[in-house]
Formats: C-alpha cells, structure tokens, sequence
C-alpha cells in the first residue's frame, strides 16, 4: 500500500513538483542555520549556552528549539518566522479593536493588504529583538569587531534572515505543499530530533543521571496517548445541519439541499499555542537586549522561565484566549448567520432571528474544552521534565507546543497531498473515509 501511494505521488506532475520543491526550500533553511552573524566569536557564544546560559538556558533552549538549532548556532535565521508570527497577532488585535482597519480587511484585496503591512512592520520588530544578540556578545566578549558595526552587521543579517524566511514559506504556500510558515517550524522541530535522541540515551546510560528506566517507558506509553488524542482532537467537530428551501435564480429552479456546518472541537488549530509562544519570547528578547544589566528585568525573565509556576499560569491562560479569539476572527457567527439567511438557509428548530445567538452558543461551548486541552498538553513537557527528570530537550518533543505543531502540519500536509492524489482520480493516503484539513 505505501509503495502504491508513493508511486501514485510521482506520477502526478503537479503534486510530484511541489513536493520536491517543498523539499528544495527546506534544504535551504536548514543550510541557513549554520551560517553565523559576522563579528561573533561563534564558539564562545555555544560554550555559553552548554553551560546554562547563566541561569537561562531554558529559555534559550525554547527559542532554539523552534528554529532547528540556529539561535545556539547564532545563525542569521536565529530568530526563525518568530517576529512574523509576532506582528501578526498584533496585526489582528489592531484589525478588531480599530473600525477603520477592519473594513479595510474586509475590502476587496483587505486581506492581501494587511498582510503587507503585517510583512513591513515585521522588519522593525526584528530589528528591536536583533539587539539580544548585541548585548549577549557584548556580556561575554565575544565580539570580534567593533561593537557599533558590531550592532550594525546584526540588524542587518538577523532581519535579512528573517524577511528571507517568511518569503521562503509564501513561496511553499503557493508553489509547495503544505502551510509554509508552519512547514518551517516543524522543518526546526523535526531537526532537533536525532539530538535529542542521543542525548536520552546517553542520560539512560549514565550511572549518575536521575532518570529511572522505569520512567522511560511510562513517559513513552503517555506519549503514544497523547499523540492519539492529540489526533483525535484536532478531527473532532460537530455538525450544526442547514437546509436550503427551493431557490428561483433567473430562468433556473434549484432544488432544496441539506447540508451541516462542520464547527471543529477546535476550530483554531494549534495557533493559540503558536501566538502565545512567540508573546512570551518576545519580551525575553526585548530585555535580554536592551536590559541585561538592570536586576528589576532580569528578574522577571527569570520568572518567566519554563518551569517556574508563574510562566505557566500565563502560557494556559494565554492559549485559551488566543482560542477563543482567534475563533472569533475566522468563525464569526454573525457572518455565518448572515451568509446563510442570504442564501435561502436555516437551521432547523431555529428561528432566523435567533440563528446568531445559537452559532455563539455552540461555539463557546466547544471551544473551552478544546482550548484548556491545549493549555493542558503545551505544559506537559514541563511536568514531564520536573516530574521524571527528563532532559528538557526530550521532554519538548514528547508533548506541548511541538508535538501540537507536529501533529497538525502533518494533518494538514496529508490532506493537502490527499486531495491532490483524489483529483487526479487516485487513491487517497487512506482506505477508509479522507483526512481532515488541519489549517495552522
């Protein structure tokens, strides 16, 4: 069966190029995160981050992770698509809470619009979270060139890397497979993997490690659970059923259809996680640059490290209100309430007048057990790493943000190739039934 998809894959022209073209960008970006920032001294910026990074490192080790090592590597793709993703959700705060940027977006072309903004402004942020690696330099003396052209060379390759790699995944999104951006940052996640492999089973190995054997295969016997929950998750949804009545368009008659409305458990995706991320590293980078030497925010990036209780509070509660508000800017009930009367629609047992107060039911009612799993699941490495002494570099691959991550570009990369294979009159990926669309 594997080998018969895999043929019917190649067969197809179009599908056969995107691939290998997807593929092509991701050599890219991994041959990206081993070209250093000119004027650091590269080895002692790495010696610093092995040995903790003064306290630090587990945060360091969270930015990293998303970029396939190329923040350690003091890479120019060290900040990854992070900045972008950053910009984009205040870039969909400011659509909300201001009127006129809203119409905008709802203009012909709004969305293309905002989205070139969102791009623009992504440059000055990059710029501002440039500076970490100024200051870090600086603190170890590892610069190899004057600081002010120091400062210079660093803006200037940390945000060229960046805009490159936002143009790398539009360019996957239109002429690959799969979500671009997304693809990008399970291309950094899945390159952490062998590393992390090794590193467990080194820790197995030492006679001195705190890791019980035993807690080995319970921490994998959760994995496999999560990773089926995670799945069946993101499939679930609940069907609202519309009938259309019979409609007369010109000379035509169209008969009466019925038909449902397909509100997923969660309709966000693993965005709440990926929003909430990039808002809590972003102020870590801020401080690391501009305020290493003040203690006051030293302070706080200290309580905003991984396994500090306060940092965790603050990821949950961030991710159940991206959940819901993120819902709210893709599913809004009015829209869909207005698109189905428009058309001749109703749902049955309900009044028209009361369908957009029956949609906003609905929705709230699925979206909370789906966002507090989320928040559930984004702590797990967390608890995992505290609770059975897991290096935390296993322990982010076995549950929160990048399992999530995982899951669903995979999801979405599947049915995006499924598709493909069904239009072309193939056999999808699998035998029963079709795999659901994941957007990220």
């Amino acid at each position: 069966m594997a080998s018969s998809v895999l043929t019917d894959i190649f067969k197809i022209k179009e599908l056969r190029n995107r691939i290998l073209f997807t593929i092509f960008v991701l050599v890219i970006f991994r041959f990206g995160t081993y070209i250093p920032i000119p004027g650091i001294d590269r080895n002692a910026v790495i010696n610093y981050f092995d040995q903790g990074a003064g306290g630090l490192g587990g945060i360091f080790d969270f930015l990293d992770f998303f970029v396939g090592g190329a923040f350690k590597n003091v890479s120019i793709f060290m900040l990854g698509v992070m900045p972008y993703i950053t910009t984009s959700i205040i870039m969909n705060l400011l659509t909300i809470v201001f009127p006129k940027l809203k119409k905008i977006s709802e203009e012909e072309g709004g969305r293309k619009k905002i989205q070139r903004w969102t791009r623009y402004i992504t440059i000055p942020v990059c710029m501002v979270q440039s500076l970490m690696v100024r200051g870090l330099a600086m603190e170890l003396n590892a610069l190899t060139v004057d600081p002010l052209l120091f400062t210079f060379l660093a803006m200037l390759s940390v945000t060229t890397g960046t805009v490159f790699l936002v143009w790398l995944g539009e360019q996957i999104t239109q002429r690959g497979i799969g979500n671009g951006v997304s693809i990008l940052i399970f291309a950094g996640i899945v390159a952490r993997m062998p590393q992390a492999v090794i590193q467990l089973v080194q820790t197995v190995r030492d006679p001195n490690s705190d890791l019980n054997p035993v807690f080995l295969f319970i921490v994998m016997a959760i994995f496999v659970g999560v990773i089926a929950l995670v799945i069946y998750e993101q499939q679930g949804q609940r069907k609202i059923p519309v009938y259309y009545a019979k409609r007369v368009i010109g000379r035509k008659i169209y008969g009466s259809q019925n038909t449902y409305l397909p509100f997923k458990i969660n309709p966000s995706g693993v965005i709440p996680v990926i929003f909430a991320s990039a808002l809590l590293t972003f102020p870590i980078n801020l401080i690391q640059g501009l305020g290493r030497n003040i203690k006051f925010l030293q302070d706080i990036v200290r309580l905003l490290q991984w396994d500090q209780l306060i940092y965790n509070v603050i990821y949950a509660v961030m991710i159940i209100f991206f959940a819901y508000f993120y819902t709210q800017v893709t599913l809004n009930p009015f829209e869909i309430s207005k698109n189905i009367r428009e058309n001749g629609g109703s749902i049955p047992g309900i009044r028209s007048e009361r369908m957009e107060e029956y949609l906003t039911k609905i929705l709230n009612r699925i979206i909370l057990p789906g966002a507090i799993f989320l928040a559930i699941i984004a702590i797990i490495p967390t608890i995992i790493t505290l609770l059975f002494k897991f290096p935390r570099s296993v322990a982010m691959l076995m549950g929160g943000t990048s399992l999530l991550i995982m899951v669903g570009v995979d999801l979405d990369t599947m049915s995006q190739i499924e598709g493909h294979l069904r239009m072309h009159h193939h056999e999808g990926l699998v035998k029963k039934g079709k795999i659901r669309s994941r957007n990220l």
